[in-house]
Formats: C-alpha cells, sequence, structure tokens
C-alpha cells in the first residue's frame, strides 16, 4: 500500500516521473515550474533515478532534445511554464505530427507584456492548436496522478501522441498539499515497458519529418486529426484503468452538485475548487447552482460536454485567458460553439478573470451568478466581460 505525503506540488509532479521510470529529462528553469526539473535534477544525481538528465541552454533546445530521445524509444519527460511553453511552440507541432509520446508538466503562467511570473492560463491557451493531448489538474493529487497515467496513455501504440499536463503556476506548483502516493511496485505494474514501435536506429537508417509537398501535406494532417480524436476513448480506457488500479477516477468533463441546476458554472484548473464552495454556499441558500469542470482540453470532450450541461438554463464559462480582439476567453468560445447546434442549450455567458495571479474568491463567483441571468436576458455590451476590472 501507498503513504500519504504532504509535500510541494512541483515536487510530486517530480516524484511522479520517477516513479514512472522515465529515461531522460531534458530541461530549462522557469518560474513557477523550475522547482520541478531542480528535483528531478537532485533525484538523478542522488542515483535514485537511472535517467539522462540533460541541461539545455533554452526551452527550444529542451523540447528538440525531447524530440531525439522519445524517436529513440527513451521515455522522454520535460516541464516548462508561460514564456518557455511560448519559445518551445515551433518544436512542439514537430512533436505531435511525428507520434513521439513526450509527456511535459506546464506550470501555466500569465505571459508578457507587462512582464508577470503568475498564474494565469494565458500560455495553455496559446498553445490549444499544436496537436497535443492536454490535460488540466485542478489539485496537486491530479498533477501527480495525471503525471503517471500520462506515460501510459502516450505511450499506448494506438495513441503515440505527447501530453501535457496543466498545472496553475503557484496556486498548485508551489503549494504543499497531503498526497497519497502508490508503491513503486504499483506503478510499475500499471505503466507498461515503453517499446516504441519506429525508434531511430543506426543500423536502420530512416528519414523522419521530411518535406511535404501540397499533394501529401493535407492527408498528413487528416491523418494526425484522426489520431488525436480517435484518441479520447482511449483516454477514458486509461483513465478508467487508473481508477481501478489506486481508487481515484477521471472523466473528460467533471461534475459538481449539478442535478436540477438552472445555472452552471465551468471552470479550467485550480479555481474549480474555489468554485465548489461558492456553490455549496448558494445551495445551502437555495440557488440552482452547480459546477462542471473541464479536465480534458485536448481531443475536446464534445459529446461529455453536451450531456453534462443537462437542461440547465445558463452557463457561465469563467476563463483566466483573453483573446484579444476575439470573444474574450479561449475556453468560452469553444464551449459556445460546441453547444450552438444542439437544441434547448443553455444560453452561454462568458467572464475572463484572475488574469496575472489576480485571485477569485467566493463572492465574485457568486457575483456572476447573480450577473449572468442579466446578460443571458438583455445581452451585454460586449461578447463577454472582464470580471473585476477596478475603475
Amino acid at each position: 500500500m501507498g503513504k500519504r505525503v504532504g509535500i510541494e506540488v512541483s515536487l510530486a509532479i517530480a516524484e511522479a516521473a520517477k516513479m514512472a521510470d522515465v529515461d531522460v529529462i531534458a530541461a530549462y528553469p522557469i518560474t513557477p515550474q523550475t522547482h520541478i526539473v531542480e528535483h528531478m535534477a537532485e533525484i538523478v544525481a542522488n542515483g535514485d533515478l537511472d535517467a539522462e538528465y540533460i541541461p539545455v541552454e533554452s526551452e527550444h533546445s529542451a523540447m528538440s532534445a525531447c524530440l531525439g530521445s522519445s524517436a529513440t524509444g527513451a521515455r522522454t519527460f520535460t516541464a516548462t511554464a508561460g514564456q518557455g511553453l511560448e519559445l518551445m511552440h515551433e518544436v512542439l507541432y514537430v512533436a505531435s505530427a511525428m507520434r513521439l509520446p513526450i509527456v511535459m508538466a506546464v506550470a501555466n503562467r500569465a505571459l508578457s507584456s507587462p512582464l508577470n511570473v503568475w498564474g494565469d492560463q494565458s500560455d495553455l491557451m496559446a498553445v490549444r492548436d499544436v496537436g497535443w493531448i492536454q490535460i488540466i489538474c485542478e489539485n496537486g493529487q491530479e498533477a501527480f496522478d495525471h503525471t503517471i497515467c500520462s506515460f501510459r496513455i502516450a505511450e499506448d501504440n494506438r495513441v503515440l501522441l505527447p501530453v501535457m499536463v496543466h498545472c496553475d503556476g503557484f496556486y498548485l506548483t508551489h503549494v504543499v498539499e497531503p498526497i497519497e502516493f502508490p508503491t513503486q511496485e504499483e506503478v510499475t505494474n500499471f505503466i507498461p515497458k515503453f517499446k516504441y514501435p519506429l525508434p531511430l536506429d543506426t543500423s536502420k537508417p530512416v528519414s523522419m519529418g521530411c518535406f511535404a509537398p501540397t499533394f501529401i501535406y493535407t492527408e498528413a494532417k487528416k491523418a494526425q486529426e484522426v489520431n488525436i480524436l480517435n484518441s479520447k476513448k482511449i483516454i477514458q480506457e486509461h483513465w478508467d484503468a487508473f481508477g481501478k488500479a489506486f481508487g481515484r477516477y477521471y472523466h473528460p468533463v467533471e461534475s459538481y452538485r449539478t442535478e436540477g441546476a438552472k445555472t452552471l458554472l465551468l471552470t479550467l484548473g485550480s479555481f474549480g475548487e474555489t468554485a465548489m464552495t461558492a456553490v455549496d454556499k448558494m445551495r445551502d441558500e437555495g440557488k440552482s447552482v452547480g459546477l462542471l469542470k473541464l479536465r480534458l482540453w485536448r481531443p475536446f470532450p464534445y459529446q461529455e460536454l453536451r450531456k453534462a450541461v443537462g437542461n440547465a438554463e445558463n452557463l457561465i464559462v469563467v476563463d483566466r485567458a483573453l483573446s484579444f480582439g476575439g470573444c474574450g476567453g479561449p475556453a468560452y468560445s469553444e464551449v459556445r460553439s460546441a453547444l450552438y447546434s444542439e437544441k434547448n442549450h443553455p444560453k452561454v455567458v462568458g467572464f475572463v478573470a484572475g488574469l496575472g495571479g489576480r485571485d477569485i474568491t467566493v463572492t465574485e463567483f457568486e457575483n456572476m451568478v447573480k450577473r449572468a441571468p442579466q446578460i443571458a436576458n438583455t445581452g451585454a455590451e460586449n461578447e463577454y466581460e472582464m470580471f473585476g476590472v477596478r475603475e
């Protein structure tokens, strides 16, 4: 049996990668992710993990090194945040297109300018279209669990896609939480030995990621799209297997006190727990409110979301990122699009809040619930509202 440990979430993520017995870590430090790769360096230096630790000169180099190691069949892990994720940006497309099952922890952070190292989800949304499976964590236990489970998902021969495990910077990464650690034997039994089916081999040279003229590029992208869409049912298979092995079950969209609710909040990440407290308070006051939490960001869970909203009248999407010149938050536009063709779908209202690490309180969630029916019934001046902006 495992044990419960009080540990900083960043260190727990590193411990999860250690328990997954990774072969290669390519890393570059950046706040608020640094503690993850620092702890990985300690683990390798102390001889607690037989792995190659590659200190590189930039995040672009880190992901480039991951491409090479994963292509040889090495179980590969890295981590980054914010500006570092953006420096990786062009290489992220290569990892997904070449079907390389890299696992990367991302400590979500605001993007410059102005310079801000605090947590929001601007970086997460900036990489939504790079072809990676993307999972959003709500607390430290989820960050630990999904790091372990992502290796099994990514390396499944039916998937062979890289996975990002997102956790909010500082709100999760630098917080000490009680986390249930399984035994090493349990993790070893859960994650099969990695055998990449198309490894680079000097005795059998091949070309990978070659130039694609117009007559083949579209078909290559179509194949990539089919693969990531097909991965959703396989992700759920592995989450179900994780639940059977460790007692914690995960789903693409998770519901909290949604029974008969006329108004639903929808959150992504750590603020879901604050929203739960707000829902409890409003329910105790007799208000018909519930909460949806989006766990799987890519591939997007269209059918699961449509089922989860049920007969709600209003759906409030709370984004912690802004799509400049668009309709507010990226999650809001995705959710509204997903429900557009559905009969009797709820009126979708979008709020952007919590940018640059600003807190979203229980009272503010309550105020969103009060404001949303007004917008739904009478409309608003803009497509969305930025919540809590000081005059």
